[in-house]
């Protein structure tokens, strides 16, 4: 392995939160430089876990996942067939929109609030800016013609979810409120002080204007180095607005379901839910933390939406699947299980969705 190839390899294992074997990491230290607070069901006073859940995957798994082919072939480039979206100032009352931006990237606007999720405008999804997965399509909103934000919803700290360099954008350009679960408000703010952060638990709830932001439960396993695993929480959303509620899971395995029925049993009915569809195979390797296509209309049915949009695929390269995979494997199952394309719709970069009031 050449030192590039090293490199590229260091930065994988940084954005998927793989560090050492599980032998090493019981000898880290058992200090947390994130988060400090009692012991819960999640949190054993240094690491957050999924109650009765799989833990991820160790180095020697990344090792054999890595060195054993089978990927498919992904295009040089990508251009969208959506133009760059030029979004609208603001969306009032019930109306929803969500544009594409990229991967987990999405703008969602609604009752006057304007959101962005895990926002990601950087080149790579790395640690470094030189080795780590790079864009395969240019953002679909150019950051200059983002509408004023608001809220950044951010779920967990893997580097294709939590960029520190799009969050300094945004605190200079927008100054908005980022809310994300318990131990990256530490992350975000040793590189941005001065940036509006809220940290919450799952189960806690964030008002900001006329919308309420719930942390939810997902499976799912958070790091930003070798030695950090899971030492910050990971967390879905409910988005409670005038206009009905909104279920947004930014990475999540599909954990028998339980991500979706606990969510629907607490809140009831959701005009959308917004899910990852890719980065899912291999699946001995991704299966406990990543859902693919399938499972993931599952959890859509399971949570009882009126429709879905699905992201996470075609952005940046994280996994063996080809880059068109998650949008034709979904269309697939969708037409064999009955489930009209409408629904459920993955949305290209650039794209825009105005929801209907309902299904």
């Amino acid at each position: 392995m050449n030192r590039r190839s090293f490199l590229k390899f260091g930065a994988l294992a940084g954005l998927i939160g793989l560090g050492a074997s599980g032998t090493a990491m019981a000898l880290a230290s058992a200090n947390n430089p994130y988060h400090s607070g009692p012991v819960t069901d999640h949190f054993d006073g240094t690491r957050f876990f999924n109650p009765d859940g799989a833990a991820p995957k160790g180095f020697s798994d990344l090792l054999k996942w890595q060195l054993g082919g089978d990927r498919e072939p992904w295009p040089a480039s990508v251009t969208s067939p959506f133009a760059p979206a030029k979004p609208e100032p603001r969306i009032e009352g019930d109306r929803l929109r969500v544009t594409m931006v990229g991967h987990a990237t999405m703008l969602i606007q609604t009752a006057g609030l304007n959101i962005v999720t895990d926002p990601v405008w950087s080149d790579r999804a790395s640690p470094v800016s030189f080795a780590g997965p790079k864009r395969f399509i240019d953002p679909g909103v150019v950051f200059e013609d983002l509408p004023k934000i608001d809220v950044v919803l951010l779920s967990h700290n893997h580097y294709d979810h939590l960029d520190v360099t799009t969050l300094k954008r945004l605190r200079q350009a927008h100054n908005p409120l980022v809310i994300t679960p318990l131990g990256n408000d530490a992350i975000i703010k040793a590189d941005a002080p001065t940036m509006q952060v809220m940290a919450g638990d799952w189960g806690d709830a964030i008002q900001s204007g006329p919308a309420t932001f719930h942390f939810e439960p997902c499976h799912h396993w958070s790091a930003r180095g070798m030695n950090d695993r899971s030492m910050a929480l990971w967390a879905a959303f409910v988005i409670e607005t005038p206009g009905g509620k909104i279920l947004h899971i930014g990475d999540t395995g599909f954990d028998n379901g339980r991500p979706y029925t606990n969510a629907r049993n607490r809140h009831g009915k959701f005009r959308a839910a917004i899910l990852p569809v890719g980065a899912y195979e291999p699946r001995w390797f991704m299966k406990d933390q990543h859902q693919n296509p399938q499972e993931a209309i599952e959890g859509f049915l399971l949570s009882g939406a009126d429709y879905a949009l699905g992201h996470h695929w075609g952005t940046f390269r994280l996994t063996n699947e080809g880059r068109d995979a998650p949008k034709e494997v979904l269309m697939a199952e969708l037409a064999h299980k009955g489930v009209a394309e409408d629904r459920f719709r993955p949305l290209h970069v650039g794209e825009v969705w105005d929801y209907p009031a309902t299904a």
